[in-house]
């Protein structure tokens, strides 16, 4: 992989993590149609992808460190909203526990599904058709976070568990899986990036000690470095615009996501088959 490459997945990473498009579709596929000599295979690229999310990890903290204090201050039991943080928190840690169990569970499916651009190219045409079902069959979104129970919030978080798969977005799915419950989609965003913090940051948790194992040579832990503060800087600006987006826009505002979903499986499709 060379400097550039790293840094131009660095921005595709970035910018497609938080959007409903599966950044990791993205990965694997579009090195293959650009015609890139990448080993996706490679014991390094794994990680490699890890690092760039440990970047937007650390983009979503810093975007919703307010959400995280008032969490902090709610536990400690200070502050003004204390039962409302409380419970907002609890449903977080509650929604965070189906991908942490069936993260574990799938690893090695997961593992032999990252290399294959083809199924991630139809999974992307998959993941289209979740954001365009998800805006004809939602209920009207009246809800806040306060009004939904535990229930829901795992059932949210079984949704993300479903981006294990190439193509399949983690942020699509819970958004989906809000716009459903009877949130809005700005609330759906919200709860989504939360859901987003610790669900990454445990997926570096995981990696980056095998990546540290990896022979010396093997990778370039400088250009690593580099790539995961261009993903975590790509990330906060694609956080703020998604914010602002589903604020100004609550009808069928999934569908422009759909549409590119679908262009971009078929495209992947009809160049590899």
């Amino acid at each position: 992989m060379t400097f550039l490459q790293s840094i131009l997945i660095a921005v595709l990473q970035g910018a497609t993590e938080l959007f409903p498009v599966s950044s990791l579709g993205h990965a694997v596929l579009l090195p293959r149609l650009f015609g890139w000599s990448l080993d996706q295979k490679a014991p390094e690229f794994l990680p490699f992808i890890v690092v760039l999310h440990l970047g937007t990890a650390v983009a979503l903290l810093i975007y919703f460190w307010r959400d995280w204090f008032g969490f902090l201050m709610g536990v400690l039991g200070r502050g003004r909203n204390v039962k409302s943080e409380r419970r907002i928190f609890g449903l977080v840690c509650i929604a965070t526990l189906p991908a942490i169990v069936l993260g574990f569970a799938l690893e090695h499916i997961v593992r032999g599904f990252f290399g294959s651009p083809i199924l991630a190219a139809a999974f992307l045409i998959v993941n289209g058709g979740i954001l365009f079902l998800g805006e004809r069959i939602k209920h009207a979104g009246r809800k806040n976070l306060d009004q939904v129970g535990w229930k829901t919030a795992l059932a949210i978080g079984a949704c993300q568990a479903l981006a294990l798969i190439p193509g399949i977005s983690r942020s699509g799915a819970t958004m989906v899986g809000g716009v459903l419950a009877g949130l809005t989609h700005k609330d759906s965003a919200r709860f989504s990036f939360l859901l987003a913090t610790p669900v990454i940051a445990g997926a570096g948790v995981l990696e980056v000690p095998k990546l540290l194992r990896l022979p010396a040579g093997s990778f370039d832990g400088g250009m690593m470095a580099i790539a995961g503060v261009v993903a975590g800087v790509t990330a906060y600006l694609s956080i703020a615009a998604l914010m602002h987006y589903f604020k100004k826009h609550e009808i069928e505002a999934l569908n422009p996501f759909a549409y590119y979903c679908w262009a971009l499986g078929a495209w992947g499709l009809i160049t590899l088959l």
